[in-house]
């Protein structure tokens, strides 16, 4: 064979092996978008892991929920227990609270989100809950609310419990969430720096760990995690123009694989697939024909929201129709399901979404009925 030929051959081999594959440099890993919940590329996603400082995320949406049932203010204050200033010596990342500081709720999410404060989280816990044991029941309701099916939480902060276990899909799912049900909570995930200002001493600022926030490229959470026996972990979530997608792995040797490898799967996803917008409930609206209606058309729209995520070197055999037996005959009730949105890819159906009637519409009397059967007999107009 040609050398010319077989360099080509080869080089075009790599882009193909590329296209399809990341090649994750971790030991579990998980790449979803947002919209879609398509799960662009997986590594072992369902291996248990122990979730580090990941576990904080959880420990802020139990916070976050309460707040948002009015159970809970930004403005309340928790008073430190020894047990929660312990841990802001004991070497790990802390906010630096002291024994008996009355400390806002606001402070300690910000704690938690930004500086990774082991000491926030038990005070929270604690202010929330009485105990640390109490409140990782509450995270272990919310987490199977959520459909997280194979994670235990055990502590509030993820340091060393052998029991404190998730996995990258299970992360994922719940950082989803965080950003679907609280947004404007989650612009905190998204902050640089939080300065403390302790009791004793100066206030200490201190930067947010994810190395991913400082590049200017569009992630805006989400949280990072370390523990020895796990090594570097990262749930990360970037996003372009309207696309979101969510990318969590774990076992990363060092924190510049753990930074360069979360960025290249990420850039990866946006860079070999597109997402589009099929439905928005309530919003998207079809119109379909109609039989003896009082109008021709009929509006029509589904009861939820649908994104398709496909690969770009597909995207031309992409196709959106209409599946009904039409015309629709009058009368019509509003939330009636009259007709399908069928979604196929290179002949394949992908989904099939229902839509339903989103407006009454009345039948003519019954002159104008029986013109336009004559009509239709002898011309074959409707």
């Amino acid at each position: 064979m040609n050398k010319f030929l077989l360099i080509i051959i080869i080089f075009l081999s790599l882009i193909v092996n590329s296209a399809a594959n990341p090649n994750l440099q971790a030991r579990t890993g998980i790449l979803i978008d947002y919209h879609s919940d398509e799960i662009l590329f997986e590594l072992d996603p369902d291996a248990q892991i122990y979730p580090a400082s990941m576990t904080k995320i959880m420990t802020s949406i139990v916070a976050f929920d309460l707040i948002k049932k009015g159970k809970l203010s930004l403005d309340d204050n928790f008073t430190v227990s020894e047990n929660a200033w312990r841990l802001s010596q004991a070497g790990y990342s802390s906010m630096f609270i002291m024994i008996n500081d009355q400390v806002s709720v606001e402070d300690l999410l910000k704690g938690i989100i930004i500086a990774s404060g082991n000491d926030a989280c038990v005070a929270l816990a604690e202010g929330i809950a009485g105990s640390e044991e109490n409140f990782a029941d509450m995270m272990n309701e919310k987490a199977s609310e959520i459909g997280m099916t194979s994670t235990n939480f055990t502590n509030s902060s993820g340091i060393n419990d052998p029991d404190n276990t998730s996995t990258v899909r299970d992360i994922a799912l719940m950082s989803k969430h965080l950003i679907q049900n609280y947004p404007i909570f989650y612009e905190l995930f998204a902050e640089k720096t939080f300065t403390w200002d302790r009791t004793g001493g100066e206030p200490i600022k201190q930067g947010n760990r994810n190395p991913l926030l400082y590049k200017n490229v569009g992630v805006d959470g989400v949280k990072t995690g370390y523990l020895a026996v796990e090594k570097y972990s990262l749930a990360s979530s970037m996003k372009k123009n309207d696309r979101r997608l969510i990318a969590v792995a774990s076992g990363f040797e060092t924190k510049n694989t753990r930074s360069t490898q979360s960025l290249k799967i990420l850039n990866w996803g946006f860079r070999n697939t597109n997402t589009f917008e099929i439905s928005k409930k309530g919003e998207t609206l079809f119109e379909l024909d109609t039989w003896l209606g009082k109008k021709n058309k009929i509006k029509a729209t589904t009861k939820e929201d649908y994104y398709v995520t496909i690969n770009k070197k597909d995207i031309r055999h992409l196709t959106v129709s209409l599946e009904y037996e039409g015309p629709v005959e009058a009368p019509i009730d509003k939330g009636t399901m009259i007709a399908n949105i069928v979604v196929s890819n290179k002949d394949q159906v992908i989904k099939k979404l229902p839509l339903y009637a989103s407006e009454d519409l009345k039948k003519v009397n019954f002159f104008k009925s029986l013109l336009t059967s004559l009509n239709y007999l002898i011309w074959g107009d409707v």
